[in-house]
């Protein structure tokens, strides 16, 4: 699964998660990709099931681009945990998203085998999302 092998903070804020993406809104690398229309945290084990799904669906063919990575640590508290001291230790890994980001790339299959594969991916994410060809973004 998707983590960072180093990062500079152990844990981070929450943070902010309002306007629309910054960066990575077209496709560059494949022909058809995968766009998020709603803001959220896609954790490690969610871009991995939607990874396999397209890998599965295209029978090891084609190219897949992933363009999220899990860099963002999500603390817990350990369950029966008394209010206050301090924050839990990081249990899992997010990917910020935002709207009109694209998540995944696929090139190399054609369009009825790539709309497929990214169907597939879209019911193993939490959020709307919507399957765009190049120029088309």
């Amino acid at each position: 699964m998707l983590a960072p092998k180093r990062v500079l903070h152990r844990k981070v804020q929450r943070g902010s998660m309002k306007g629309q993406a910054k960066g990575n809104t077209k496709i560059y690398n494949g022909e058809w990709g995968l766009v998020s229309l709603e803001r959220h945290w896609i954790t490690n084990r969610q871009i991995e099931a939607a990874r396999v799904a397209i890998t599965r669906h295209m029978k090891r063919g084609g190219r897949i681009w992933i363009t999220i990575f899990p860099d963002k640590p999500i603390t817990k508290h350990p369950a029966e945990a008394r209010m206050g001291s301090g924050k839990g230790n990081p249990e899992e890994w997010v990917a910020v998203v935002k709207p009109g980001r694209i998540m995944f790339e696929i090139g190399d299959v054609d369009e009825a085998t790539a709309k497929e594969a990214l169907r597939l991916a879209q019911h193993k994410l939490p959020i709307k999302t919507k399957i765009v060809k190049r120029g088309e973004e």
